[in-house]
């Protein structure tokens, strides 16, 4: 059974932080959730001012800078949200934010306004319901993104009634499920879970969120083998993260290890504009660099597609193509229909 570190003198008690550096930090967590699982403490090398594990979770002061353009929506999930609970971006398909809980809460995330006990409470049965009935009363919606928060904080009862109630739409035909679990709690992905997400009338999908190869151990090969041998299909997404995985060697490595786990590597996101987050991001021409240099070192299966997504609500764009164009103030980036949208430095 996991247990997470919900505090920084809890983070401090453990190494990762110096007792010193503590109340300079108390206005990061009392804005931003803070919970690190035993399993990456277990990860983190305390040696390594820089290791890259402990940048994800491991609150910092820098999160106490927030740059101009960013924003607490930085990807705009509030303008296509008809009911509470519901994003309908896209015409076929739907963000179904079920829970506002993480396992535990990444530094960079780009939600981290709306999560945690800070943030948005968990949907009430009565909006579950009124969400539900929004997908049932749209034949358009082919598929289903349960997001949060993580859904897989749900146990295997919650998380099969979810899972039955959406296959019992007859238009719905996709049910993804955004995790970071695998890797932050293995042993949450019992059999009992598994097979809580199979369901006869509708496929489920799996998409993992990992950023650095040492987050996919042996204990979350595992946990995602369980999941595939079930028959239900895994993805990788990661973001790209200054001190994390911003250079070649570490991306090609994280890609590898994805499909060495039978994991198809799908999104490498840009960081979002979310506050107090710019230490994260980097460039976009750095980015673009990288994904030429991926390129050249492994085959098309390891390859994700580089995405952005542009603030206000308008969706992904792909980095590498001729929808992104440098001007003097920054960027130009074309939404999927057809409009244009001006992005900072």
């Amino acid at each position: 059974m996991t247990y997470a570190i919900k505090s920084l003198s809890g983070l401090a008690d453990v190494g990762l932080l110096r007792r010193g550096d503590v109340p300079a930090l108390v206005p990061v967590a009392e804005r931003y959730a803070v919970a690190v699982t035993d399993t990456i403490v277990k990860l983190i090398d305390r040696d390594d001012p820089r290791d890259p594990i402990a940048r994800q979770f491991v609150p910092s002061e820098a999160e106490r800078v927030v740059a101009p353009d960013e924003r607490a929506d930085p990807i705009g999930d509030e303008a296509h949200s008809p009911v509470p609970g519901i994003v309908h971006r896209h015409k076929d398909r739907v963000l179904f934010k079920l829970v506002h809980a993480c396992p535990v809460y990444c530094r960079f995330c780009f939600r981290r306004e709306m999560v945690g006990p800070q943030g948005e409470t968990s949907l009430s049965p009565q909006a579950f319901e009124a969400a539900l009935a929004y997908i049932e009363s749209h034949p358009e919606i082919w598929e289903v993104i349960l997001t949060g928060g993580d859904p897989f904080v749900l146990n295997a009862r919650r998380a099969g009634e979810v899972n039955a109630r959406l296959a019992a739409v007859p238009h719905v035909k996709v049910i993804r499920w955004h995790t970071r679990v695998p890797v932050v709690d293995p042993g949450h992905i019992t059999d009992d879970f598994v097979a809580a997400l199979l369901v006869p009338a509708a496929a489920t999908v799996v998409a993992l969120h990992a950023n650095h190869p040492r987050e996919l151990t042996a204990q979350a090969r595992a946990a995602c083998a369980r999941l595939i041998d079930a028959g239900i299909p895994m993805l990788g997404q990661s973001v790209l993260l200054r001190g994390v995985n911003d250079d070649v060697e570490t991306l090609d490595a994280l890609m590898r290890t994805f499909v060495e786990a039978r994991i198809k590597p799908y999104y490498l996101h840009h960081a979002d504009l979310a506050p107090g987050t710019s230490h994260f991001r980097v460039p976009l021409e750095e980015g673009q660099r990288l994904m030429r240099e991926l390129r050249a070192r492994v085959s098309g299966v390891c390859m994700p597609q580089y995405v952005l997504d542009i603030p206000g609500g308008y969706a992904k764009v792909p980095i590498a193509s001729s929808d992104v164009e440098k001007t003097a103030a920054g960027y130009r980036l074309r939404d999927h229909q057809g409009r244009w949208h001006s992005y900072p430095e």
